[in-house]
């Protein structure tokens, strides 16, 4: 393939991936700043709070659904058609988002409706992760699959990155502006995101792996089937893997959003940048990572990412506490950047390397969503009941952490690093 196309599939995958990451984390943001106070009304804020919360990880449960979905489509009929599919269902939940009536305004209804809308949105990503990192990982070149291969995980930071800079923006906004209407402009403008994405994916082609199963007439007629008779090791492995990579990632993200505001006096501002910017230095970092993986491997990148990330738990939050943004800052960079980096970097073609083509986009997906739901999602909800349940104490929430490293480090233990090896091999 020329460099032409090939950089076309890159933006391909980099699009639809970054489209998808910033719906979400949008809704994960506001649902800290905004929504316990026009949706899920109650009498004590904290509750309120987490039942905002219980609305971001209920998505996460259903993406293993969108996976399945999603994924028997991609494996069956391709992967070019299914992101059509998944980037179009997201983009119309997102906006629909923008447009909702708030619970003063029709009462139940309102909460109902945000749910729905936000289950529309989880089954979209619990389809598009898995064909947005193939597109990238099945056309690269052996000796760059670690590069190609970490191009989509860039997205998670770049999709998040415009929620920041957006919201970040309408913050600006007087209060009473901002809870009336502010925080509905960066759903609605998500709309101009998607069409650019739907333009960026019509023009490229299905992928040389998926082209090979067609030919060879080795397409599974239930590829769920298919993976869980023959793959469910490699499934559980990605489960596992996964955790490390998502539950500490949204703690550093989106529970930080509120206990810095609500527990240590931060502004929203405040929060918001340092979050901003331990998402450039993280954007920055993965395609380096992603290289060296080419050079060292993925599982000894991986490996040193999660040992890491259980030794900087107590500093993390010991940072934090001292008050200072600057502190905020660098604990942010460090934790997001420096740390989560390699594992994020890696992980999705380390996955890749363990499924045979014809379940590929099933085995990565199911794997992947599975420890979504379990560790991602739930992660803010988790770490918000710790910190009421033990008196504001981070103690539980970095031994949280801690746990979710040694989980990740056991499910990899026995995979068998590839790099430089031929992927269908």
């Amino acid at each position: 393939m020329d460099k032409r196309k090939m950089n076309r599939v890159l933006l391909a995958s980099l699009i639809g991936s970054s489209i998808e990451w910033f719906d979400y984390f949008l809704y994960g943001t506001v649902a800290a700043l905004v929504f316990n106070q026009v949706f899920f009304v109650t009498e004590d804020p904290s509750v309120g709070l987490i039942l905002a919360y219980a609305s971001f990880a209920l998505a996460f449960f259903i993406r293993p659904f969108g996976g399945i979905i999603f994924s028997h489509i991609g494996d069956r009929i391709g992967r070019k058609k299914t992101l059509v599919l998944t980037l179009s269902l997201m983009g119309v939940a997102t906006f629909g988002m923008g447009l909702l009536p708030t619970y003063q305004a029709i009462g139940i209804w309102a909460p109902i409706l945000l749910i729905t809308l936000r289950l529309i949105q989880g089954l979209g990503i619990g389809g598009e992760w898995g064909g947005a990192l193939l597109l990238a990982v099945e056309y690269a070149p052996k000796e760059k699959r670690g590069l190609y291969g970490s191009v989509p995980q860039m997205g998670i930071t770049i999709g998040m990155l415009l929620g920041t800079i957006a919201l970040s923006i309408m913050t600006l906004l007087p209060e009473d502006s901002f809870m009336t209407w502010g925080w509905r402009v960066p759903f609605i403008l998500s709309a101009l995101l998607v069409v650019f994405g739907l333009w960026i994916r019509k023009g490229i082609d299905e992928t040389p792996s998926f082209k090979a199963v067609q030919e060879k007439g080795e397409i599974p007629k239930v590829p769920l089937f298919h993976t869980l008779k023959y793959h469910w090791r490699e499934v559980l492995i990605a489960i596992g893997a996964k955790v490390v990579e998502t539950a500490p990632f949204y703690i550093f993200s989106t529970f930080v959003v509120s206990y810095a505001t609500t527990n240590l006096g931060f502004t929203r501002t405040a929060t918001l940048g340092a979050v901003m910017v331990g998402t450039i230095v993280t954007t920055i970092l993965i395609p380096i990572m992603g290289a060296l993986s080419d050079r060292v491997g993925r599982k000894p990148l991986y490996v040193f990412g999660t040992i890491a990330m259980a030794l900087y738990a107590f500093p993390y939050f010991w940072l934090v506490k001292q008050g200072s943004v600057t502190l905020l800052v660098i604990a942010t960079v460090i934790g997001l950047g420096v740390i989560w980096a390699p594992i994020t970097a890696v992980l999705g073609t380390m996955l890749s390397e363990i499924f045979s083509a014809e379940v590929r986009y099933t085995g990565i997906s199911l794997g992947y969503q599975i420890g979504a739901a379990l560790a991602g999602g739930t992660a803010p909800l988790v770490a918000t009941a710790l910190l009421l349940k033990f008196n504001n104490s981070y103690v539980p929430v970095a031994l949280y952490i801690i746990f979710t490293a040694v989980v990740s480090l056991l499910a990899v233990w026995a995979v068998k690093d590839r790099k430089g090896q031929e992927l269908d091999a």
